[in-house]
């Protein structure tokens, strides 16, 4: 059926249109000021938050001092990145603002942890948001930039630690927020929880980690927030949940009692469970005393498989287990030595109690590895197609940014990968075999560049190159780029076809450029370019119509050159059949709606995949 473009073709109204080619929204928006350090100003700032949530014991490392990076803040607080807002829109109220730089509650280190102080909930919220926050800047090497919509002079994300009266905290694209609920615990709740007692989500860190990795992974991939089909939602919630197990590994106070407690083994409930106090005090979770956890095996003992048409959260949780058991294998690795030796004759390993050096030891490498997981983690996002990202090309993704920064895998990360997600039935589509060398993503099969213009000699930054150049660096470099690719003989290349109002495609159209720096282990630095190149067409689905997206993740060396060119081709049949089947299925009708014959995401798609 063919579908002539109307003036309702346009998604958005904020495409400029060049010759060819047009600029994303989100390409300028993304421009955020920087924050020039003064000197004898510090690193960073000391503030107490709690580990995992209130409810959690100070005898297994419930509260914790963590050093956030330091910037200058009003109260609220407000800084360069964060805004903390103080309303709570079901009272109609709004509380007391904290001033974090109070000369008594900077000596202090922050205000004291409390359930019931309003300014403990702003504290907590800014503290994880800014560590979650610079744990991306540090992976990517380069400042995360928002992709939500609000648009005003200051590019912060709004965070709201006792937004309403919901069992529910959620990220909105659309306002540029997070939107933190609380409620009443039931009448019979789990743990140390009081029956009926008042629960907020702002005090669980998980929750925390969770929200701002869909913001910052929105940032990152805004059009996975079209639920092409149900690995894309998959992706988003196991992604988050990866994200805030991992940050249980940056406390080593909490560390360090989980492997006492479990001689030296990753298997304590307080590393692997995802907001505990969440699920002992609801009945969102399986067990009634987490909401996931990062082990998902059945009765068996036998991972949970993955196959196609999971609800979002399932799907999601095979993948973070699969990541997980990967992390395991890594760790057993690299520990065994240290256990052998400290094994006593005759005693059973599960018997043995560990001494405090040992445990110490161990929680240095835990905590280590668990960090280079996180860093592979986030930094293949760079390596993800545009759109449409299915959970065994997240895997392809992994392998391809890992093998860039370290060729050489002597503990094996990636064929501890491999194999975890083998074990879960999470194939990549379009391989041969799972050997290393067939997973990584395919370089093109001749040399395409260098683009002129684009080589790193030639690019202007803002003093470092891994913060955010002027808007007109930005427009200049992706008018470049989209000259480039628009180009009749490139066009197949980054899954791109010509224009044409009787087959509804649109002008390609340059989402994003920006750089990424890859620091090695060895200390060796490397740069590229990263861009998305997207091409949106109107289909039938059947009485109505819907968007489909096509395009390519670029990666350019510093020399301009086409590295990898990651497509999803616009004019594949296979892959518009499968999206009108999941759009127009009962799944997909839970994640879309209809507006004037169009079917679109709806709008409150993070909170859906949050409930």
């Amino acid at each position: 059926m063919q579908i002539q473009p109307g003036s309702d073709y346009q998604e958005e109204p904020l495409f400029r249109a060049t010759r060819g080619f047009s600029l994303g929204p989100g390409l300028v928006r993304a421009v955020q000021r920087t924050y020039e350090r003064k000197p004898g100003e510090p690193l960073s700032r000391r503030l107490r938050i709690f580990t995992r949530d209130p409810a959690e014991s100070l005898l297994e490392g419930a509260v914790n001092t963590v050093n956030v990076p330091y910037e200058p803040l009003e109260t609220g607080p407000r800084g360069r990145t964060f805004e903390v807002g103080s309303r709570d829109f079901t009272a109609n109220v709004s509380y007391r603002r904290v001033d974090l730089d109070d000369p008594h509650v900077l000596l202090t280190d922050g205000r004291d942890p409390s359930p019931s102080d309003p300014c403990f909930q702003q504290q907590m919220v800014y503290a994880v948001a800014s560590l979650v926050y610079e744990t991306f800047r540090r992976a990517l090497g380069r400042d995360p930039q928002w992709g939500f919509r609000r648009q005003d002079d200051a590019g912060r994300l709004r965070l709201y630690p006792h937004a309403s009266q919901m069992q529910n905290a959620f990220y909105d694209s659309v306002e540029g927020a997070i939107y933190f609920g609380y409620y009443e615990a039931s009448d019979a709740p789990r743990g140390r929880n009081l029956p009926s007692g008042v629960v907020f989500t702002s005090l669980s860190h998980d929750i925390i980690v969770h929200e701002m990795t869909h913001a910052l992974l929105d940032g990152l991939r805004p059009r996975f927030n079209q639920p092409s089909g149900s690995d894309v939602a998959a992706f988003h919630e196991g992604f988050a949940d990866m994200m805030a197990i991992f940050h249980h590994f940056s406390h080593r106070v909490v560390v360090e009692k989980a492997l006492q407690k479990r001689r030296g083994r990753l298997t304590s409930e307080i590393l692997v469970d995802l907001a505990r106090q969440f699920g002992q005090t609801t009945r969102a979770g399986r067990s009634h005393t987490a909401l996931r956890s990062a082990i998902d095996d059945d009765v068996a003992g036998e991972p949970r498989r993955y196959r196609p048409g999971l609800a979002a959260h399932d799907a999601g949780s095979v993948m973070t287990s699969a990541i997980f058991e990967a992390f395991q294998t890594v760790y057993r690795r690299k520990v065994r030595r240290l256990l052998e030796l400290a094994r006593l004759p005759g005693v059973k390993p599960e018997d043995q109690q560990l001494s405090p050096m040992l445990v110490d030891l161990l929680a240095e490498q835990a905590c280590k590895i668990a960090g280079h997981f996180r860093s592979i983690c986030i930094r293949a996002v760079d390596y993800c197609p545009p759109v449409d990202l299915h959970l065994g090309e997240y895997l392809r993704a992994m392998i391809t940014a890992d093998y860039d920064l370290v060729p050489s895998d002597p503990w094996g990360y990636r064929e501890a990968l491999v194999d975890s997600f083998r074990r879960r039935h999470i194939d990549p589509p379009g391989v041969r075999n799972l050997s290393e060398q067939e997973l990584l993503w395919r370089r093109p099969e001749h040399e395409v560049g260098p683009i002129e213009g684009l080589a790193f000699a030639d690019l202007q930054f803002d003093g470092d190159p891994g913060r955010p150049m002027s808007a007109e660096e930005l427009t200049r470099r992706a008018k470049i780029l989209g000259r480039f690719v628009t180009q009749p003989q490139h066009l197949a290349l980054f899954g791109l076809a010509p224009p044409s109002e009787a087959d509804g495609l649109d002008h390609p159209c340059v989402e994003s450029i920006r750089t990424n720096r890859r620091v090695s282990p060895d200390g060796d630095v490397g740069f590229d370019l990263v861009a998305e190149v997207t091409q949106k067409r109107l289909i039938a689905a059947g009485d109505e119509r819907l968007l489909f997206f096509g395009g390519s993740t670029v990666i350019l060396g510093p020399r301009g050159r086409v590295r990898y060119a990651i497509i999803k081709r616009v004019d594949n049949r296979a892959r518009i059949e499968d999206q009108v089947a999941f759009v127009t299925s009962d799944r997909g009708r839970e994640l879309w709606e209809t507006s004037e014959g169009m079917l679109k995401p709806k709008r409150d798609f993070f909170r859906m995949l949050d409930k």
